[in-house]
């Protein structure tokens, strides 16, 4: 380690050098070349700043070599978001943020909140009375994409030719000379795909590697805010205290759904900025006893099957003799590249495990929270991104609510429906068998919450884990105090929508079969729309194989659940055949008894006959899709991208061009840069496929906003991943009953009618010059919405397993 740091010393200097050198040399030359646009980028900050962000990034690189584009992006991401701080600094916007802020905080800590204000609304109205005005909302100063890209292009050609190491640093026999740390190289992503890298030298990796620095540098928007967030405002303000965050998430470039945020007037977009900090003022805490255990088996190899990657002395290693390539067959070269490809997944997903553990033991004895924002369709995300409640099962088992409730009641009742629930052992069955199951099990459960890795381990072998033996553990410790229904709970019970994709699709088109195989209606064991699927291409494959059709008899025995479920699933989010045989053709492939060689033709006939089974059982579905398809095509053949307004009031549009690729030219080799453009003609394709799915995320998400506003009305804690709803055990039942209420309010709104309505206007209006043929065609197209079926909505308010 000490070696390293008096390395960094001598690389800071050098890295400083250079710049400086590269700096004058851009200020004498003219002002012609392109390189000159950089040069007041490069004396915003201090130049110890650019040596800190360029060293920093050369402590994260990967062994295997991280892209050019990628590297450029971060450099060039760093030094715009070190610059925004400093001007925050500068022009004191940090301490009238500060006075805000102290007053703000006040409101949220006390016990009872003020009915008469929202957050959003109170934090205005103390701006209001400090008589800021408008000077907190500093406009952004975006930097255009392309000169971010330049300006890390800059620096990284900066750090390839300062940063050296001594070639005999571990090898005292070889003669003292400086080679290069890093190496720019090509590699092949595919066949014609030419991607540059920069690879660090064996010999700086094999240092970083030993001196194994227990320290990990994350930007502080990466690490959940050890305070509540900042709340949303308006499009431009809100989340963190100090760093800059969108509103809205969208591809680099794109600048037309920023425009449309602007646009909206801000009234329309309070529900949706109320129902964001909503979501992000729910506070957090760790659940330790389980991250100590997840950490003790990450130190200890890793557990693959319980999702903890082992590291990478655990990798497989490649065949002996490998080190020189030329003299392999092609077996050796096929395993040799085989086992390069599993050491950077290792390396990876290893990396990914430590990113999310190292910061859940930061933030171990304190409470936290997670500021949102969205992307173009309206859903939510949390900011921070490596650790959080939409990570993946070991993540979610640390995470508990920092606020407790008693748990009434039935709490212990939803407590083990939902340990039930997490093993995914009783789908099928009504809520009562499932809780009937968990009593029957309780051995098992406390066995599990009091020997985690020493007694039976029975919550190994469920569904998820990791979060089944949290679960476990909460339920031990409410029956082991002495009144279950006082003891004050910490613990998130979720709520699940039953393929909510479709659930959307049916209540829009009003059809009854569809509504009833996705628990629109009451019933009193669970309807499985994939089984249901399943069953309709079962008896087509029968129908077939007594015709005599070979690859219906050769599939006998292997339709089932688990081959349609993806499929199914994502039918209703616009996965077309191609990727629909993909699907099936990776299930089949799970099954071992499975004949090869029928492989591509089995998922080729599967993928129609589940096209086929969903157009029988979802009729009002596949119209409403078409109508949505049709429409799309149509806008988007005329040169325009799809827009649309949730029933919430968010303004969305499609951002699919043509890609243009503009090339940066920079010393070290040429960048080609695909920009979305919105001069640019819509991509037809995209703008007709992308509609339909993206729609009902839009309406999913408008679902979610009501069912969290609501929730806040009534002093529920309440979040959301996606289509799935947590809060405490207490308050299942009323978030489920809220949940519901929402989903009729919402779909009892002319949502297709109103849609169809804002389009005529949109695209149709009548111009000067006549109609065009492709207008009259359009205006047919959108008059001509799909007709509804007989559903009545009010069914799904006593549906029980509508979420559950």
């Amino acid at each position: 380690r000490e070696l390293l740091a008096s390395l960094r010393t001598q690389w800071h200097d050098s890295l400083l050098q250079a710049l400086e050198k590269s700096k004058r040399g851009m200020s004498k030359r003219k002002m012609t070349s392109g390189y000159n646009v950089l040069y007041p980028y490069l004396c915003l900050l201090p130049s110890e700043e650019y040596v800190g962000i360029m060293l920093q990034i050369l402590s994260t690189l990967s062994p295997q070599g991280v892209s050019l584009a990628f590297l450029a992006r971060e450099l060039g991401s760093k030094v715009y978001n070190r610059y925004i701080t400093l001007r925050k600094l500068r022009s004191h916007h940090l301490e009238k943020m500060q006075a805000i802020y102290k007053d703000y905080i006040h409101l949220l800590a006390r016990d009872s909140q003020p009915d008469q204000y929202l957050p959003r609304e109170y934090w205005e109205k103390l701006v209001a009375e400090a008589g800021f005005g408008s000077s907190l909302n500093l406009k952004d100063c975006n930097w255009p994409f392309m000169l971010l890209m330049r300006l890390g292009m800059h620096m990284l050609e900066l750090m390839v030719q300062a940063v050296k190491v001594p070639r005999n640093i571990l090898n005292p026999r070889l003669e003292s000379k400086l080679i290069p740390a890093l190496y720019h190289i090509y590699s092949f992503r595919s066949s014609w795909q030419q991607v540059g890298l920069i690879k660090p030298h064996p010999i700086f990796s094999q240092l970083v590697a030993d001196a194994a620095e227990t320290m990990l540098t994350f930007n502080s928007s990466s690490i959940p805010m050890l305070c509540p967030p900042v709340p949303w405002t308006s499009p431009h303000f809100g989340a963190f205290v100090l760093n800059d965050t969108k509103l809205m998430r969208f591809v680099e470039g794109a600048v037309q759904h920023q425009q449309l945020l602007d646009q909206c007037p801000s009234v329309n977009l309070h529900p949706i900025l109320d129902a964001l900090n909503q979501l992000g003022n729910c506070a957090w805490k760790i659940n330790q006893p389980v991250l100590d255990i997840i950490i003790s088996i990450f130190n200890d190899k890793g557990n693959e099957k319980l999702d903890i990657p082992p590291p990478m002395s655990e990798a497989p290693r490649p065949p002996a003799g490998s080190s020189n390539s030329s003299t392999l067959d092609k077996s050796q070269k096929h395993e040799f590249l085989l086992c390069k490809k599993k050491a950077a997944e290792m390396h990876s997903l290893r990396m990914d495990a430590l990113y999310k553990l190292s910061i859940a033991n930061y933030v171990r004895d304190k409470v936290f929270w997670f500021p949102h924002n969205m992307d173009f369709r309206g859903r939510t995300y949390p900011c921070p991104p490596y650790f959080n409640h939409l990570g993946n099962d070991v993540t979610r088992a640390i995470l508990l609510f920092a606020e407790g409730r008693p748990l009434g009641p039935k709490g212990l009742d939803w407590l083990k429906i939902h340990l039930v629930n997490l093993t995914g052992l009783k789908k099928k069955n009504s809520l009562q068998e499932r809780l009937e199951y968990a009593n029957e099990l309780l051995e098992e459960i406390l066995d599990s919450a009091d020997h985690p890795l020493t007694g039976r381990k029975w919550w190994m072998n469920t569904d998820e884990p990791w979060q089944a033996l949290a679960c476990c553990m909460e339920i031990a410790k409410a029956l082991r105090s002495p009144d279950p229904a006082a003891y004050v709970s910490h613990f998130p019970v979720h709520q699940d929508g039953s393929c909510n994709g479709l659930q959307h699709y049916a209540a829009l088109g009003r059809d009854l079969i569809g509504a009833m195989s996705v628990n629109l209606m009451p019933c009193s064991v669970p309807q499985d729309v994939y089984s249901a699927v399943a069953q309709q291409v079962e008896e087509f494959r029968k129908k077939d194989a007594d015709q005599g059709v070979k690859i219906a008899q050769v599939l006998q025995g292997f339709v089932s659940r688990k081959v349609v479920k993806q499929t199914v699933m994502t039918v209703v989010y616009g996965v077309t055949r191609y990727g629909g045989r993909l699907q099936m053709e990776k299930r089949l492939k799970e099954i071992e008894e499975f004949p090869e060689e029928y492989l591509w033709e089995a998922s080729q006939y599967l993928v129609k006959q589940v096209f086929n089974g969903i157009k029988e059982m979802f009729s009002a579905t596949r119209d409403i899709q078409n109508w949505l398809t049709e429409s799309a095509k149509l806008i988007a053949q005329s040169g325009r991208t799809v827009e649309w307004v949730t029933p919430l009031g968010l303004p969305i549009v499609q951002p699919y061009y043509r890609s243009k690729s503009t090339v940066l030219s920079c010393g070290m080799q040429h960048l080609t840069v695909k920009g979305t453009n919105s001069s640019q003609k819509p991509d037809t394709v995209k703008q007709k496929n992308a509609f339909p799915p993206n729609f009902i995320h839009s309406l999913d998400s408008t679902h979610m906003m009501l069912t969290a506003l609501h929730c806040l009305r009534q002093g529920l804690t309440f979040v959301s991943v996606h289509d799935c709803y947590w809060t405490h055990a207490l308050t299942v039942d009323v978030m489920n009953q809220i949940c519901r209420q929402q989903f009729v309010a919402l779909h009892n709104e002319k949502i297709l009618q109103d849609l169809s309505e804002f389009m005529l206007e949109k695209y149709c209006s009548p111009g000067t010059e006549t109609r065009a043929l492709w207008q009259k065609k359009l205006m047919e197209q959108l008059s001509n919405v799909p007709k509804t079926g007989e559903f009545n909505l009010k069914n799904v308010m006593d549906s029980t397993y509508f979420f559950s």
